[in-house]
């Protein structure tokens, strides 16, 4: 983990108890929500007034920052070494745990769960990505996510296209038929370190790859995996159907040149709400599974997504955890599943709320689908958190050599990679 403390340890001036109300009153709590929608605002407008309505319920006050993703691992691992910051955050599943191996966050034990509702009434494949195995969750499931490939239908028509890819190989080919006239095939998020991530995670299951082994040493440069990295780099680097400005891109920007015609392929995660909140009306793009690999090689998986969603955990340094718990039931009450996955277009991660109509649109569908059949976790391994960082920094990197021109090969791809894993020893 030393890089992940290293990690921490760069940061901690950016957190800290913002406003002493976690330290000081009983009937406030301080709480970081992660960006779901399409701006931070966007989602202060969205949950405000369900901590207002909370608020009324119990008395208790929470003070809500919604923090972005570039910062938000940071600020909680800073956190985590200090032992000042919120009472309650949401996390990324798959740094569950991470964080768990960091002692700071209240485990839910059987006891513990009863207080917001029990075991059984969280989905078991959302929960089994709470934390590492064997341990009691370091937190509970929230939204649930996956990734599926959005497609504009009339850029499709326009182009002779009948129907979405369902390899990379055709991927390809449809992006190069969709590419020209100051338009792009496909948007990717180049200069996002945890987005680079789960597309190496999710190509490199497909080509057979792992990255940590039985005993939770990494294995990022194996053949696999760099086959794996550079069919995803090779979007841009050789297909060329990547505007090479994506390198750049660091959050939301893919979407937006999605809602604004400048790609007309996306992948993403429950992409709908934020389309929405751009203007892209629903009847104008279509939604597919992610693509395969056309043919596969020998243990290669039939993967095309992670089993994404977001996580609600409780600091152990809070003063007010009682308080915490409670806010960790409200939020994850029958009414506030339905409410706030709506708004965001995920899934609920209880099973009483499953099949509400709410989740009947073609997106929850795809999404459904590929978490119940075609989805994997990420390993819940304590080194998962430095992963993604070092992993998905050297994608950057690599996006970056693209952008400007650089050959991408098997050789320079490796070379990352092998310095990724150096980092990580």
């Amino acid at each position: 983990m030393f890089a992940a403390a290293a990690l921490a340890a760069a940061s901690l001036t950016a957190c800290g108890d913002s406003d002493g109300s976690s330290a000081g009153s009983a009937k406030t709590l301080t709480y970081w929500a992660s960006n779901q929608g399409a701006s931070l605002e966007a989602d202060k407008q969205t949950l405000q007034p369900e901590l207002d309505k909370f608020e009324k319920q119990t008395g208790i006050k929470v003070n809500v920052e919604v923090v972005p993703w570039s910062d938000l691992l940071n600020r909680l691992l800073a956190a985590a070494t200090s032992g000042q910051g919120p009472d309650v955050v949401n996390i990324g599943n798959t740094w569950s745990a991470s964080l768990q191996a960091t002692g700071a966050m209240v485990e839910f034990d059987d006891a513990t769960l009863d207080k917001v509702g029990g075991k059984d009434r969280f989905v078991p494949a959302a929960l089994a990505a709470a934390g590492a195995p064997g341990k009691p969750p370091a937190a509970v499931p929230l939204y649930s996510l996956g990734y599926a490939l959005y497609y504009n239908k009339k850029a499709f028509a326009d182009a002779g296209i009948a129907s979405p890819p369902t390899t990379w190989e055709q991927l390809a080919e449809t992006g190069r038929k969709l590419t020209g006239g100051g338009k792009w095939g496909l948007a990717v998020e180049g200069a996002n370190p945890s987005e680079n991530a789960h597309h190496a995670f999710t190509f490199g299951q497909q080509y057979g790859g792992e990255w940590f082994d039985a005993a939770g040493k990494p294995t990022f440069d194996t053949p696999q995996n760099v086959a794996a990295v550079k069919r995803y780099v090779d979007l841009m680097a050789t297909d060329k159907i990547v505007n090479p400005s994506n390198a750049e891109y660091a959050q939301n920007q893919s979407v937006s040149d999605f809602a604004n015609g400048k790609a007309a392929m996306l992948l993403w995660q429950a992409a709908g709400a934020n389309l929405k909140s751009q203007n892209m009306a629903p009847d104008a793009y279509g939604i597919a599974p992610v693509p395969f690999l056309a043919a596969p090689p020998a243990g290669g998986k039939k993967v095309n997504s992670m089993v994404a969603g977001i996580n609600l955990a409780v600091f152990k340094h809070t003063k007010n955890k009682d308080a915490a718990l409670e806010f960790v039931k409200f939020m994850t009450s029958d009414a506030e599943q339905v409410a706030l996955n709506k708004t965001y277009g995920s899934l609920p991660a209880v099973t009483t709320v499953a099949n509400d109509a709410a989740f009947s649109a073609p997106e929850q569908k795809v999404l459904q689908q590929t978490l119940a059949t075609t989805a994997a976790p990420l390993p819940q391994v304590p080194d998962e958190s430095t992963f993604e960082t070092l992993v998905g920094t050297a994608i950057k990197e690599l996006f970056a050599d693209a952008a400007g021109g650089k050959p991408v090969t098997e050789e320079s791809v490796r070379q990352k990679l092998t310095q990724a894993q150096q980092q990580m020893r």
